[in-house]
């Protein structure tokens, strides 16, 4: 069974916004979209480590602030031409407060 922990009211993420949740294993990016679905993905594109919490967010998927890599939420898979994937964590919402699994946040990467 997974276990969620906590991290903030949904409200504290902006619509089409980001913010940041520093965990043992790095940096997560939390996202928000138009219609309050919510994702996390590793806070850093592939290409060239771009912070994602400070990129684009469009419909399902954000784009690296620093060269234009789209990214689809749902899956962490880079889109068009662009070759890559960041990892995504699960995540929800249940009244009004976001939730992450407290097990991959807890796993540190060897």
């Amino acid at each position: 069974m997974t276990h969620f922990v906590d991290i903030g009211a949904l409200d504290d993420v902006p619509k089409q916004g980001a913010r940041v949740v520093k965990t043992a294993q790095g940096c997560i990016a939390v996202f928000r979209t138009a219609d309050d679905q919510v994702f996390a993905l590793d806070d850093r594109c592939p290409h060239k480590g771009g912070p994602l919490s400070e990129g684009i967010v469009h419909g399902s998927s954000v784009t690296c602030p620093l060269h234009n890599w789209v990214f689809e939420m749902n899956s962490g898979e880079a889109q068009g031409a662009d070759e890559g994937h960041v990892r995504t964590y699960p995540i929800r919402v249940e009244h009004g407060r976001i939730l992450i699994s407290a097990g991959l946040m807890a796993r540190r990467v060897a």
